[in-house]
């Protein structure tokens, strides 16, 4: 994995390659590759760097590289280091190139019979079996789509596949499963990518293809058919997605312009859904009513950041709409063998919609016996969308950066959404949801006002600077989000950070705190603002440094060891989305202070799309 573009036209494809590889990289990656057809020699050309697209971008303009075919490809290390020859695409004998994203679990096997056949391999990785593989059923005498589907039946795991050959110059095939993959539709041209964006600069006119597909695109014609060969039909859409949504603009990172689209992102999300004091259940599409009828339970899946939210909305769930709520990381449920509770909702959390362990987890939700399913997430075209019963679009736009931050703040707001939907059922009284209603409009404001604060966290991060350990506190619902806040510092400064209930200060991590242990604590004023005013006691007792991000200076009298920060009142409903703002911004301060790569931390993949 990661990002796949390629193209075949009548113009010289190799700027659009290089522009789509630019616009994936936002998904995180270690080297990067393209490969080409040269109509007049009638063989390869190919370039690979180990690093940015900017430095094949360069490789590049010294060869004067130009061809109406090509393939590119942005690569996140699974099988092999980070380096040239890992890189992709992956060549056999100078007439199969492939670029690939995914795993495939057979690769060992496919290997040993390739040497034996003969194959040398120059890689370390899984996808160079692909290559070989069809250059080894072309010399049975099949054409290039023939050993391609050929190919395709024998190997096991996941994959996005693109596919190019001086055999058929003006050709390019590709399939797909269990990765995302997405044609794209221009006027005597045909485009494939992972990512819609992209496609973008060239189009607007997509076709998403399904588990199975197997694509041949010409110039001036396209064929999908399945693994037997049979002839599908796949829709054409019109993407909404514009050109102009992955720019940075004025910002110097797109986390830190994402931190800031989250008043717009909360209104856009909130549009059209929430109106007179009331959630509108259409909103959760047509069949709603009729599959939440008979809803008993709340089953969460999703990993990372989507995980939080679940485990925030796990206290809204059985505190407001009096269900037993359950939330498990999906790389655990799908193997955990759950008791199956088919009145319980299954509720799927994703930005991207393409997260593999999350994908696989709701199949086996299906596969025991659970209820009906719900999607939440933010890219309308993805696989968990199209395989979920329900849907609820975040509507944050595009998220560029590596750590979530919009996504994050949108998916709380639908979990809330859900919340009263289910609740209503379960007893909530119409002036509750008036109030829950009143609280989630009023939240874009509620985050604009901690923006403003950003000039003061950034100060505060200055406290970070030679730190290598962090501590984060909170209480109830708030816990989630110090966990939430602990993931951003180590995502992007790589600051080694970690959360705990501020119950458990005594039970553990108190041992860890001395000066050089900055301690976080989330310290809203609600029921357990005293108990947790007792714990930041204890750290401040045994020489802690702490920085409270609070409603007010009561919690605390600020000193040259207590840092307060004022967000000033919040309604307790909303508090979670509050409260998370600061300690993004803090993350994103201290990264910055730090000198680490922002938007794509190492060893790190926006869209995780291998288990």
């Amino acid at each position: 994995m990661c990002g796949i573009i390629g193209a075949v036209a009548e113009r010289d494809v190799v700027p659009i390659l290089i522009e789509g590889l630019k616009r994936l990289e936002y998904r995180g990656y270690d080297s990067a590759g393209l490969a080409t057809i040269n109509y007049q020699s009638g063989g390869l050309e190919s370039q690979r760097v180990k690093g940015k697209v900017r430095d094949l971008e360069a490789q590049i303009k010294s060869t004067f590289l130009s061809s109406p075919t090509g393939i590119a490809h942005t690569r996140w290390a699974t099988h092999g280091k980070p380096s040239q020859d890992n890189a992709h695409p992956q060549i056999s004998r100078e007439t199969v190139a492939v670029v690939h994203n995914g795993i495939i679990e057979n690769y060992s096997q496919l290997r040993q019979q390739l040497e034996q056949r003969g194959y040398e391999f120059s890689s370390e990785t899984d996808t160079e079996v692909i290559a070989h593989q069809i250059h080894y059923h072309t010399q049975q005498g099949k054409n290039l789509y023939a050993a391609f589907s050929a190919t395709l039946k024998v190997i096991e795991g996941t994959y996005a596949i693109a596919v190019i050959s001086p055999r058929a110059p003006s050709r390019l095939l590709a399939a797909r499963r269990g990765s995302p993959l997405v044609i794209g539709v221009g006027i005597g041209e045909y485009f494939v990518a992972s990512d819609v964006a992209a496609l973008i600069p060239v189009t607007q006119r997509v076709i998403f293809l399904e588990d199975g597909d197997i694509v041949e695109l010409q110039r001036d014609q396209l064929s999908i058919t399945d693994l037997t060969g049979k002839p599908v039909e796949r829709a054409e859409h019109t993407s909404q997605l514009q050109a102009d949504a992955v720019e940075r603009g004025e910002y110097r990172h797109y986390m830190h312009k994402e931190i800031f689209e989250q008043p717009r992102a909360v209104t856009d999300t909130l549009e059209g859904r929430v109106h007179d004091g009331r959630v509108l259940e259409a909103a959760f599409g047509p069949n709603a009513q009729r599959l939440l009828e008979n809803i008993e339970a709340v089953q969460i899946i999703a990993c990372g950041t989507s995980y939080h939210a679940g485990l925030v909305a796990r206290y809204w769930f059985e505190t407001l709409a009096k269900l037993p709520c359950g939330v498990e990381i999906a790389s655990e449920f799908r193997y955990r063998q759950p008791l199956a509770n088919p009145n319980a909702l299954v509720v799927t959390l994703s930005q991207s919609g393409e997260t593999a362990d999350t994908l696989a987890a709701l199949d086996e939700a299906k596969r025991l016996g659970f209820g009906p399913s719900l999607a939440i997430c933010n890219v309308p075209e993805s696989s968990l969308v199209r395989a979920s019963d329900m849907v609820l679009m975040t509507h944050a736009g595009p998220e560029i950066g590596v750590a979530s931050t919009k996504a994050f703040t949108t998916q709380l707001v639908s979990l809330l959404m859900l919340t009263v939907i289910l609740g209503r059922r379960h007893g909530m009284k119409a002036e509750v949801e008036k109030k829950i209603a009143t609280a989630m409009l009023s939240l874009p404001r509620q985050i604009e006002s901690v923006l403003a604060l950003n000039d003061q966290i950034e100060q505060l991060a200055e406290h970070f600077a030679d730190k290598r350990h962090a501590l984060f506190l909170g209480r109830g619902i708030h816990y989630p989000i110090a966990m939430e806040g602990a993931l951003k510092l180590k995502e992007i400064s790589y600051i080694h950070a970690e959360a705990y209930p501020a119950g458990e200060l005594k039970h553990g991590p108190l041992a860890l705190v001395d000066a050089e242990m900055p301690v976080v604590a989330v310290a809203p004023n609600d029921v357990l603002q005293e108990k947790l005013k007792s714990n930041l006691q204890e750290v401040h007792a045994r020489g802690g440094q702490l920085f409270v991000f609070a409603n007010h200076r009561a919690i605390m009298q600020a000193s040259d060891y207590i840092h307060v920060i004022e967000l000033g009142e919040v309604d307790e409903i909303i508090s979670p989305m509050v409260y998370t703002i600061p300690l993004q911004l803090l993350a994103y301060h201290v990264a910055l202070i730090k000198g680490t790569d922002v938007d794509q931390p190492r060893n790190l993949a926006k869209s995780v799309t291998v288990e």
